[in-house]
């Protein structure tokens, strides 16, 4: 048991004002794995004048310091690996051979980053008789989700922290105890009191009342589309600036000269990467109606290599979902699927065979998906795939863009040119080019109701500048 009595503010760990704790669960085992505070806006009150106080010592400290405060992080980070990626594991449900890579390895990363990318920042340039300053916007908060706990925490952080601003935190109640972690190794790297602040708390109380607290001056939000509208309500009354990263509802579209082989069995794996829990997952294959017959034996097949179990296994592919909430939701979509008549290639509603604890779902493939039916237009978050066969490539770049989401996307062709002028196309914000890899550097965030901003490289610093305009 992992118990967390206290929350952190100031640099230092003190109790909530809350009276309640949360129950953290182990998602392979269903059992308690821990406890932390269920906070309070008194709370989040002060949090935002700690963070308030900081932000004049922490803004005007050099670029340098900074860069070197963020490498400290990334390399305390990196010490504890193992733990972290295992706690993470517990937590989430990834399998542990991916979580010491991703989980941990992207938020070291994220950190390590914005440290060598802070030189490249144009802080000030000459516009005829103007000094255009780039300033830090002020005090961030911070609300993340529980699927990549770390690495949104990390690119959030990172990217504020850089820019100068100071932070008040809420992690996902459903994943909290790897920020707790975090909040250790920023006492370890003596990052100065109230620079970062960390309230756990559920949405409707702590992160609400982030989002409307006055002296919080933007508001950085990661989760669900309905979620992110109540920030951005909330947020409106003292005109903060919001950047949302929500939903996604990503198409990977095959066209007919692509090599069939790879982009399925690649697009089944970008579907169900974390279990499918990835808002960017390539959820939906949009490919010819002649070859429809060969995808569906491959996705089929590669599907069935997903083996199911414990995430700490190194031979599984796919563990649990996160909670019983989510393994619900997600077979109640599989059996929506079943009755609006798309074809069930592989998988289904019913648990795997054998595993009767934790929150395990079948791998599953659906085919012959016509695109109004509701597993092609909802977020599923669990490792469904839905494969849907279109007459041309017009067709098929009109399926892809029907939908209230533009997060992520894929395209395959037999030529690299025709797949890029094909991704043009596409409504959203990122789109891999025939297997192109994830780029840590590359701008993170959607079009339509996938939210707007953007998160990583350059462009997540950028989110957290105001610019001014000094006329001389």
């Amino acid at each position: 048991m992992d118990v967390r009595d206290k929350i952190f503010i100031g640099g230092e760990w003190v109790p909530s004002k809350g009276s309640g704790t949360i129950e953290v669960i182990n998602s392979a085992t269903e059992e308690v794995m821990g406890t932390i505070p269920d906070g309070s806006p008194e709370d989040v009150d002060l949090a935002a004048r700690a963070a308030a106080d900081a932000f004049y010592g922490w803004s005007t400290t050099a670029v340098e310091e900074r860069a070197k405060t963020l490498s400290r992080i990334s390399e305390a980070i990196a010490a504890r690996t193992d733990d972290i990626a295992a706690l993470i594991t517990r937590e989430v449900g990834m399998p542990l051979t991916l979580s010491s890579m991703i989980q941990v390895g992207l938020p070291m990363m994220s950190f390590v980053n914005a440290a060598s990318l802070l030189p490249q920042v144009q802080w000030e340039e000459t516009i005829g008789n103007s000094l255009i300053v780039r300033e830090p916007i002020g005090v961030v908060g911070a609300i993340t989700p529980w699927n990549y706990p770390l690495h949104q925490i990390a690119a959030k952080l990172a990217a504020a922290l850089g820019a100068g601003c100071t932070v008040v935190l809420k992690p996902s109640e459903v994943a909290p105890l790897n920020a707790f972690v975090l909040m250790e190794i920023l006492q370890e790297v003596d990052l100065p009191p109230g620079v970062v602040n960390m309230v756990s708390g559920t949405g409707p109380v702590v992160g609400e009342a982030i989002a409307s607290h006055p002296l919080v001056d933007m508001v950085s939000f990661t989760g669900s589309t309905r979620a992110g509208k109540r920030v951005m309500r909330l947020a409106s009354d003292t005109v903060k600036r919001v950047a949302l990263e929500l939903g996604g509802k990503s198409a990977n579209i095959i066209l007919e000269d692509a090599d069939l082989q790879t982009a399925v069995t690649t697009g089944v794996t970008m579907a169900y990467m974390n279990s499918g829990q990835t808002c960017s997952a390539h959820t939906r294959m949009i490919v010819p109606r002649s070859r429809l017959g060969e995808v569906e034996e491959i996705a089929a097949q590669t599907a069935e290599t997903f083996t199911t179990g414990d995430p700490f296994d190194p031979t599984i592919r796919l563990g649990p979902l996160v909670s019983a909430t989510q393994r619900e939701r997600v077979r109640g979509y599989i059996r929506k699927g079943e009755e609006e008549g798309a074809t069930l290639l592989t998988g289904g509603a019913e648990a795997p065979v054998g595993l009767d604890k934790g929150y395990f779902v079948r791998p599953t493939v659906f085919s012959n998906v016509d695109q109004h039916m509701t597993i092609a237009q909802e977020e599923i978050f669990g490792p469904v795939l839905s494969i849907e066969p279109a007459d041309s490539e017009e067709d098929a770049v009109r399926i892809a863009n029907d939908t209230i989401y533009g997060l992520a996307g894929a395209v395959w062709a037999g030529d690299k040119d025709h797949a890029i002028a094909v991704a043009r196309r596409m409504r959203t914000g990122q789109v891999d080019v025939n297997g192109g890899g994830f780029n840590v550097l590359s701008p993170f965030g959607g079009y339509k109701q996938s939210g707007n901003g953007r998160e990583l490289g350059k462009y997540g610093i950028e989110e957290f500048l105001e610019l001014k305009g000094l006329q001389l």
